[in-house]
């Protein structure tokens, strides 16, 4: 098995860019793994350390004649989702001993193989992931069914018609409120299930644990290895964590943690994890602090996610940056 991957991250995001691209090569040697750096910082530091099976790429690189012209009217997440299409599109595009590429959410962490995933796949044009909620947050299903964490395509007939497609809607519309059946990238995986015949869901409960779902599970550890329902974890979003200053973290809003607290044996590693990026880029950039925050401002955010509604939320993106 020698699978492509291809991410994007800046350098908010670098130090858990770091350890997502760190865990999938550990545990999948045989992997190429490309990364937009969407910024001139995160590709000089990626470019320094030099990870095995990693390939860096400017934004230069992919950043085309109508992504320039969404860019000015979009915040920089709205952009940054704009690209979950343009990025493996452009990498099939480009390569063509591509056969078949899976796009990856920075945030993951890997703690196994993800040979069962592509196994169960099998020869699917598409693959994509539920979000999977407990009974107690399925009202969060109108964000969408499924998450872009891990969405992989063929380079066949249908998996390049809905690699184009999805594409072309973010372009035309890619923000973080709702307009109806859309909503940023995520709303349009929506509808693929009833549009294309060779698509897959994944099963896995190893794959895209949560803390929209970890309470559904049976999560334990032996040594170094990590069960779900008995089954080996193979990775975890670590959606909304927030590093803070002294390296202290928010593991996640309180609305996932009413059924049950983080599982520890999932962020103890992640955590430190993070700590041991975050030394290795300081020895190239001594005073580097992307994606490191002061307590205060992540203590209103989790106010606003906790208590406001859903609908004041969506309206107050519009006018607020996420």
């Amino acid at each position: 098995m020698n699978p492509i991957f291809c991410t994007l991250f800046d350098r908010n995001y670098l130090l858990k860019g770091l350890v997502m691209a760190r865990t999938l090569v550990r545990h999948c040697p045989d992997c190429r793994l490309f990364v937009l750096c969407m910024d001139d910082e995160t590709f000089d530091l990626l470019s320094r350390l030099k990870l095995a099976r990693v390939e860096p790429l400017h934004l230069r690189e992919v950043e085309d004649e109508a992504l320039l012209k969404v860019k000015p009217q979009r915040s920089i997440a709205e952009y940054y989702w704009t690209f979950s299409p343009s990025l493996p599109l452009h990498l099939v595009k480009t390569h063509d001993d591509i056969d078949s590429i899976t796009y990856l959410d920075s945030d993951l962490m890997f703690f196994s193989s993800p040979a069962p995933i592509f196994e169960e796949i099998g020869d699917a044009s598409i693959a994509i992931i539920g979000h999977r909620y407990t009974k107690r947050l399925t009202h969060l299903e109108v964000y969408g069914h499924f998450n872009v964490e891990w969405v992989g395509f063929r380079r066949d007939e249908e998996g390049l018609a809905c690699l184009t497609r999805w594409r072309e809607q973010c372009i035309d519309w890619c923000f973080s409120y709702f307009d109806g059946d859309r909503l940023g990238d995520q709303k349009y995986l929506d509808a693929w299930p009833g549009r294309y015949r060779s698509l897959h869901v994944i099963q896995h409960p190893g794959a895209g644990l949560a803390p929209w779902n970890f309470p559904k599970y049976s999560i334990s550890r032996s040594g170094d290895r990590v069960t779900v329902d008995g089954q080996p974890l193979i990775f975890y979003h670590y959606q909304q964590m927030q590093i803070l200053k002294g390296m202290r973290f928010d593991r996640m809003p309180a609305i996932y943690t009413q059924d049950g607290p983080p599982p520890s044996v999932v962020y103890q590693p992640y955590e430190q994890a993070l700590r041991d990026a975050l030394e290795d880029v300081r020895r190239l950039e001594p005073r580097f602090d992307g994606g490191i925050r002061p307590w205060l401002p992540v203590a209103a955010r989790r106010v606003v996610q906790n208590l406001l509604p859903l609908k004041l939320k969506s309206a107050l993106r519009r006018v607020v940056p996420p």
